[in-house]
């Protein structure tokens, strides 16, 4: 199950709870509060396990870009002794060879970049979520915590 639907959960709950007169406080149903406390027990770490897919992900994208680009490189010194065997146009061919060399290597690094941007905004969207939904549980702990010191020294 979604975190995110998890949350959406939560706040309706807590949407459906009855206010108590006078104060910020709602009445919550405890069974439907536990029921979803454990279901997020549940999916957060599927959550965490999808951010280690990811880097996972982003490693074999570097890889095959790694393998790319060393691919390139070699296609490149080939075609670079085929030419130097032709005396006219070494010159030539070395500077192309450079040039496919340079060339490889920026695509590797872009490629790099790309696949570490991607897993960066990924994570930091992920860590955003949990931490928002860190913050509402907390803040439901906190106001039940709150309404049970209320009501516990009227009960006396």
């Amino acid at each position: 199950m979604d975190i995110l639907h998890l949350v959406d959960r939560l706040e309706e709950l807590f949407n459906e709870s009855r206010p108590v007169w006078f104060t910020h406080s709602v009445i919550v149903d405890e069974d439907r509060l536990l029921d979803l406390i454990d279901q997020m027990r549940i999916t957060i770490p599927e959550e965490i396990k999808k951010a280690q897919q990811l880097l996972a992900q982003k490693d074999r994208i570097m890889a095959q870009a790694q393998e790319e680009g060393n691919r390139t490189i070699a296609l490149a010194r080939e075609k670079s002794d085929k030419l130097v065997e032709k005396d006219s146009i070494t010159q030539a061919a070395q500077v192309r060879a450079d040039q496919l060399i340079a060339q490889a290597k920026s695509e590797c690094a872009q490629t790099k970049r790309d696949a570490d941007e991607y897993v960066l905004q990924t994570l930091i969207g992920l860590e955003g979520e949990l931490d928002k939904s860190l913050a509402q549980v907390k803040n439901g702990i906190l106001a039940l915590s709150a309404e049970k010191q209320k009501t516990e020294p009227q009960q006396q």
